[in-house]
């Protein structure tokens, strides 16, 4: 990434827990400044916030809130002069079937994996542009959305987060027709069933049914997503672009 300022300025929605927690400490692993927020925060995140206090900025948001997001975007472009990646991986999930599913939990749902996300991407896409792109190249500065393998495959009772994830497919894959001219590569990450919060809140039956049907029979770690958003954030993806890469286990 020559002719990139280092080291570079990934933010992260959701980096309290789970998959967003393991990409914040990956990234900062490699070097990177990083900015990461979520509703409730975690004592991991605050130990990784203290032990990196200069390349660290934490926030405790409502996705669901656009004025919040766009100071906290704001914020990060004040504190660290630009925006490299940007890392679309808040959300939330209610199960349940659809004929017995209440109006505030599909509502949760689109406000905070749809528009949320659509709104966090573009406060960030926003600071991209005005700070420009380094050396030009398309390796230097990314997107990635973070979809879910449920919304290709389908799951019985996860028809509205479903369909939230597909909404981000669509979003990234037009996006990234807008973006690619200014060297801006946008992807969507589309993981199989992890072992987080976010499953927690499956029944057990869905979570052994999920299990059973993948190639490699057991739900994903964070640990195994993260290889793919280093590939997706650094160089070797530079001709990748408008693309959903599943993490599944062969689902």
């Amino acid at each position: 990434m020559a002719g990139m300022p280092f080291p570079p300025v990934s933010v992260v929605s959701g980096g309290s827990r789970g998959l967003g927690l393991a990409i914040v400490e990956h990234l900062l692993g490699r070097g990177d400044r990083v900015a990461t927020f979520s509703r409730s925060g975690s004592a991991e995140l605050d130990a990784l916030a203290a032990a990196h206090p200069d390349r660290l900025l934490t926030a405790r948001l409502d996705a669901a809130d656009s004025d919040a997001l766009r100071g906290f975007v704001a914020e990060v472009a004040a504190r660290f002069g630009r925006i490299d990646h940007c890392i679309a991986n808040a959300a939330i999930a209610h199960e349940g079937v659809l004929a017995m599913m209440r109006d505030d939990e599909i509502d949760a749902m689109l406000a905070v994996n749809v528009r949320g996300g659509i709104i966090f991407v573009r406060e960030c896409v926003r600071q991209m542009l005005a700070t420009g792109g380094g050396d030009g190249n398309a390796a230097t500065r990314s997107i990635t959305v973070v979809s879910s393998v449920v919304a290709e495959s389908g799951s019985p009772g996860l028809t509205v987060y479903a369909a939230t994830k597909a909404a981000l497919d669509g979003f990234a894959r037009s996006l990234a027709r807008e973006l690619g001219p200014r060297g801006i590569r946008v992807n969507s990450l589309a993981p199989g069933f992890l072992e987080t919060d976010l499953s927690a809140s499956l029944s057990d039956t869905n979570r052994a049914r999920i299990a059973g049907r993948s190639a490699l029979r057991r739900l994903g770690q964070a640990a195994d997503v993260v290889g793919a958003i280093e590939f997706l954030t650094g160089p070797q993806a530079a001709f990748v672009t408008g693309q959903t890469i599943g993490v599944d286990g062969g689902r």
